[in-house]
């Protein structure tokens, strides 16, 4: 599924606040109603931002389009925290966030552990570094 909106080139804060908490409020009750079920508590919920934003507003106080989008993995069987270094907000490229986690390092460890697929079937000859991220059942 996927929420729009996001494009927010200006009056950023109000707007981001607003479908950040549209997005919370709906993955937490959806997480909670899983939970309730032995089915449910194997699913794994991965949302991710086709793009990032730039770090510098802009004239009408918002941001354009960037690299290094941020991605969410929630579910009964994830480990909590925060992978990857916190990106800098003066060393950029470009104007650019510089990732610091390549993302097909999360889908990988999320097709090996929860649906127990070989991510080197599916990334392109990319090799992942599997993450702690997901506990096994």
């Amino acid at each position: 599924m996927s929420l729009g909106g996001f494009d927010t080139h200006a009056g950023e804060r109000v707007w981001q606040e607003a479908l950040l908490r549209q997005l919370d409020e709906a993955l937490t009750g959806f997480v909670d109603r899983m939970a309730r079920t032995e089915a449910g508590r194997r699913v794994t919920v991965l949302v991710y931002s086709e793009f990032g934003r730039r770090v510098r507003a802009n004239a009408s106080d918002g941001t354009d389009h960037g690299t290094a989008g941020p991605v969410f993995v929630l579910g009964h069987g994830v480990t909590g925290g925060c992978y990857g270094e916190q990106p800098s907000l003066t060393d950029l490229d470009d104007g650019d966030l510089k990732a610091t986690m390549d993302f097909r390092d999360i889908f990988g460890t999320v097709l090996a552990s929860v649906l127990q697929g070989d991510p080197d079937r599916y990334l392109g000859g990319y090799r992942a570094q599997l993450l702690p991220i997901v506990t096994a059942d």
